[in-house]
Order: structure tokens, then C-alpha cells, then sequence
């Protein structure tokens, strides 16, 4: 299949402050997220799409993941139960503190509720604001990767909220006929 990988990043804050979120939902920092967690998101989220790659990951490579100091995992909940999430990794390099926002989405029962924009504005935002929380020097880039595997409305939303494509690559990649779906990305056992 081929696939198209865009990479975008943005140099300054956003001027505007993030929109509220509907009241029917929330937003927590996860603090205390475990390896056990952090990949239970991720196949919650990545199982819809073709997030395939730390499907395989040990509980030793998930750890070391959410050692990175900085790191932050931003949760939203509604009716008591995870419907999406924003995954920030923050690099230190020369120039100051770039943060990638390393996966960002929604479950399915988040999809379609417009709460894709919103949230990726409050994550953005808490990029920004790492060095606040974490102690590392100033942010000087935000950025992601989003591909064609993603969801339609992705590569848009990244660019409605400021971040710029600064590169575009085209790949054959080998891939099932259809994502594994919520279920198995998560660990439950593939229907019979």
C-alpha cells in the first residue's frame, strides 16, 4: 500500500488560548501512567487506524518510553471512560526543548463529536507549557508526523491549528487488509 507521511511543526505558540472543551467531557494529565496503560491507549486509539508497531513492544520498551523526562500523556474521559488521548515527547537538543506529539486521537465512541480540534488544542498548548511542569529549557518547536493511514480529517486538523508540513515522504508499506480494531490492539484474542 502506499503511504503518504507528512511531518509539520510550528516555531511559536498559538495566539489564541485553547477552546473550552464540551461539558460532557474531561481532560486529566496522567501522571501516574503505566506501561500497561500508556499501550492500552494506544490500541484503543491506534487499533481503528494502522498504529501496528508498538503493538509488539515488551513492557520494558513502553517503560523506558514514559521515562523520557517531561513526558506527558493527556487523557480525555467521557461518561467515566477514556475516549482519547495526546501522547507529548519533549527532546532536549541545543536550541532548546522540541516537543513531538508522538500520537494524538480518539476512540471510536469520541469520533464525530468535534472534539478532535479542541483537543489538540489543549495539547498543544500543554507542549508548550512542559518546561512549567517538567523543568526543561523553553520549547522552540512543536511537531508531529500524520499519515495517510490516519484518520481523514488529521492532516487538516494539524493545519487548522497552526502546525505547518515541512516534509512529505511516500512509502510501499506492507499492511494487513484492515486495521486490527480496538479489540485485539488492545489484547483481547482475535475472533474465531
Amino acid at each position: 500500500m502506499k503511504v503518504t507521511t507528512w511531518s509539520l511543526q510550528m516555531l511559536q505558540p498559538a495566539a489564541d488560548a485553547p477552546r473550552p472543551l464540551p461539558g460532557d467531557v474531561r481532560l486529566e494529565r496522567a501522571d501516574g501512567i503505566t506501561p500497561e496503560y500508556a499501550r492500552f491507549l494506544y490500541g484503543l486509539v491506534g487499533g481503528t487506524w494502522y498504529w501496528l508497531d508498538r503493538l509488539r513492544w515488551s513492557r520494558r520498551q513502553w517503560a523506558d518510553e514514559l521515562a523520557v523526562p517531561g513526558r506527558e500523556f493527556w487523557v480525555l474521559y467521557g461518561a467515566g471512560v477514556p475516549i482519547g488521548y495526546i501522547h507529548l515527547h519533549p527532546v532536549v537538543e541545543a536550541d532548546g526543548t522540541h516537543v513531538e506529539i508522538r500520537y494524538f486521537g480518539l476512540a471510536e465512541q469520541g469520533l464525530g463529536r468535534g472534539l478532535g480540534g479542541p483537543l489538540l488544542e489543549h495539547g498543544i498548548a500543554a507542549a508548550w507549557s512542559i518546561p512549567e511542569r517538567s523543568g526543561l529549557p523553553s520549547v522552540v518547536r512543536v511537531w508531529v508526523h500524520t499519515c495517510t493511514l490516519d484518520g481523514v480529517a488529521a492532516l487538516s486538523n494539524y493545519q487548522a491549528r497552526g502546525l505547518e508540513i515541512v516534509a512529505t515522504e511516500e512509502t510501499d508499506e506492507e499492511l494487513p487488509d484492515a486495521p486490527p480494531g480496538p479489540w485485539v490492539a488492545t489484547g483481547g484474542p482475535a475472533d474465531a
